[in-house]
């Protein structure tokens, strides 16, 4: 099957091969003989109406010492791809933003585009969740340090975090009466410059924050449970939190067919949920992981069932 794939994602060097979602896409388009072509996003531009790219070569190895081979290079239109995966990892900055309308100029001319670049600057990973009320923990956006403070006096118990993070980064605990409740409002909020989310704190998280991976609306069976460090709040992995694998509960499954159809009326084909006991905290579209988790833990190819799905929408 003669597919020509690309990716946009930050330096390949740079990344953490056992752990990395889009190396497990590689892998698995390179499987399926596809041909495999990496940029950056430094790599795009914009010829009139039409999306060029800098396309390098790649070939990919599951080797944690030697993972990648960059060869043949040439600048070519993207839409000369027939899918291109927009795998750059937050934050959310203005060049982030522009990389999207250029995509959509690809997408324009007839290249598949996942996830959806329009899609991924409407749906802010965070204050996505706004649209699943039903699925969420009490939770407020704000720039307004005292309207974060009206929102702990009703809630005794909250996290704050930023818009445009990941990771865990930033991410603070706050209760009633915190001596640092000033100096942590000050710092996410930028003295009142940057908007914030504030969600009640959901004690559950001791038994870890839920990652469902959403192929094309529809979950895998099983989330990976990330459990935080001891003297942590945060489950992330990159905060030093560990994995667990464990079985979607009903109210797991029931968040899924919440979110699931908007997901896929919006090209949104790749999307890793967030849940925390029974409550969905975030929505993540741009560059989600946890595939190499997931497949280790059950003997499972999560990266062939999304390009699979891949290929039926080319109608390959």
């Amino acid at each position: 099957m003669n597919i020509k794939l690309g990716i946009v994602m930050d330096p390949i060097g740079s990344i953490k091969p056992c752990k990395d979602s889009s190396l497990a896409m590689l892998l698995a388009a390179q499987k399926r003989g596809w041909e495999l072509y990496y940029m950056e996003q430094g790599d795009l531009f914009l010829e009139d109406s039409r999306c060029h790219a800098l396309q390098t070569r790649v070939e990919v190895r599951d080797d944690e010492n030697d993972w990648y081979t960059l060869s043949d290079k040439r600048t070519a239109p993207l839409d000369k791809l027939d899918v291109v995966l927009m795998r750059k990892d937050p934050p959310i900055d203005m060049e982030f933003i522009y990389t999207t309308f250029l995509l959509q100029r690809a997408e324009a001319h007839g290249a598949l585009v996942v996830n959806s670049p329009a899609a991924i600057r409407n749906a802010s990973e965070k204050l996505y969740t706004a649209w699943f009320s039903q699925c969420c923990p009490p939770t407020r956006v704000s720039r307004d340090m005292g309207r974060i403070k009206e929102f702990l006096d009703v809630h005794n118990d909250i996290i704050v975090k930023p818009l445009d993070g990941m990771g865990g980064a930033s991410v603070f605990r706050v209760r009633k009466n915190d001596p640092n409740l000033n100096v942590i409002l000050e710092t996410i909020t930028a003295n009142g410059a940057t908007s914030a989310m504030a969600q009640r704190y959901i004690p559950e998280i001791t038994a870890g924050d839920k990652r469902i991976l959403m192929v094309n609306g529809e979950p895998f069976p099983h989330a990976l449970a990330r459990i935080p460090a001891r003297g942590e709040t945060r489950g992330n992995l990159a905060a030093g939190g560990s994995g667990e694998g464990v079985d979607l509960s009903k109210r797991d499954l029931w968040i899924c067919e919440q979110v699931g159809p908007a997901l896929r009326e919006q090209g949104l084909m790749f999307v890793g949920l967030d849940v925390i006991g029974d409550y969905m905290t975030e929505i993540n579209v741009t560059s989600p992981t946890c595939i190499r988790e997931l497949d280790s833990l059950y003997n499972a190819d999560i990266a062939g069932w999304f390009l699979d799905t891949v290929a039926n929408r080319l109608g390959k």
